[in-house]
């Protein structure tokens, strides 16, 4: 009896995910924090993610934001100026809530650099050009001498990554602020990488941040 129940269950669902899939729907699929943001994340950001999430499951983002953001900056020097409009390299989303965080990327001019009077939320780090992290969005800032960059060698070209919650709701603690930058850090890296940035662009594989006197 209860492995006809059991049969019969299984049989069920099965055409549930058929029918799905005939009406042109994909059964909803979850996976890890590593799957995020096209596999940029190292294993203590992978850890980091899902701490400021605090969940171990995620949606199934569309990928393919790594190159798009990387042709999109090469094509944006390339253009000249001193600045770009930042574009969203993923978005990253709990499986089970509407928690949101985006990482975006753009160029930046020295005017766009916070220096030492940053905004009540906002905390100076040591590692990059600049960086500050908070409960709710983080700052990375960069340098990058690339071939692919053209005059890079010269006047190396400005990449400023962002970490932005759609909310969040964290505290205001050491952890969470290095968690975040954690996970920006690694993403980053992944796209200094990428562009061929020379000693990626300054960035160490293995980040110990430490704060940044005010």
């Amino acid at each position: 009896m209860g492995r006809t129940v059991r049969s019969g269950a299984f049989a069920l669902t099965a055409l549930l995910l058929l029918g799905a899939c005939a009406d042109g729907e994909k059964p909803e699929q979850r996976v890890s924090a590593g799957q995020q943001c096209d596999d940029t994340l190292s294993p203590a950001a992978a850890r980091a993610l899902e701490t400021v999430l605090r969940t171990r499951m995620f949606e199934d983002a569309p990928r393919g934001g790594l190159d798009r953001v990387v042709a999109q900056l090469t094509e944006d020097h390339a253009a000249g100026g001193l600045r770009s409009r930042s574009r969203r390299l993923c978005r990253t989303s709990p499986a089970d809530r509407t928690d949101q965080v985006d990482i975006l990327f753009g160029r930046y001019d020295d005017s766009d650099l916070i220096g030492d009077g940053g905004p009540v939320g906002l905390h100076p780090y040591v590692v990059g050009r600049e960086a500050w992290s908070g409960p709710e969005q983080a700052y990375l800032f960069v340098t990058c001498a690339s071939p692919r960059l053209k005059g890079s060698k010269e006047a190396p070209a400005r990449i400023r990554g962002a970490l932005r919650f759609v909310s969040s709701g964290l505290p205001d603690t050491p952890a969470i602020r290095e968690a975040n930058l954690t996970v920006l850090h690694s993403v980053t890296l992944a796209l200094v990488k990428k562009l061929g940035c020379e000693n990626n662009a300054g960035l160490p594989e293995k980040p110990v941040f430490k704060p940044r006197p005010q």
